[in-house]
């Protein structure tokens, strides 16, 4: 998506809310929470083609917060059901 191209459909229809503000806030819907003081705030591609959206965490801080303080997902836990 980053690459202007839907993975799911193939079209170049993709456009970015990356610089559409606000992006994080107390009461901000563009974000998830880290932990109970840390929010972070997300980059979202939509494909207007067919609805597809992802999004990603652009502050590399935020990643490594994530890494602290979310548990890792095991082989296990990726079972699909």
């Amino acid at each position: 998506m980053k690459q202007g191209k839907c993975p799911r459909c193939g079209s170049e229809e993709v456009h970015s809310g990356v610089e559409v503000l606000p992006k994080s806030g107390p009461f901000g819907s563009n974000s998830i929470p880290i932990s109970i003081v840390s929010i972070a705030a997300l980059d979202n591609y939509v494909c207007t083609d067919c609805g597809y959206l992802e999004r990603y965490i652009a502050d590399a801080e935020k990643l490594k917060e994530i890494v602290k303080k979310w548990p890792k997902v095991k082989e296990t836990d990726r079972k699909e059901t």
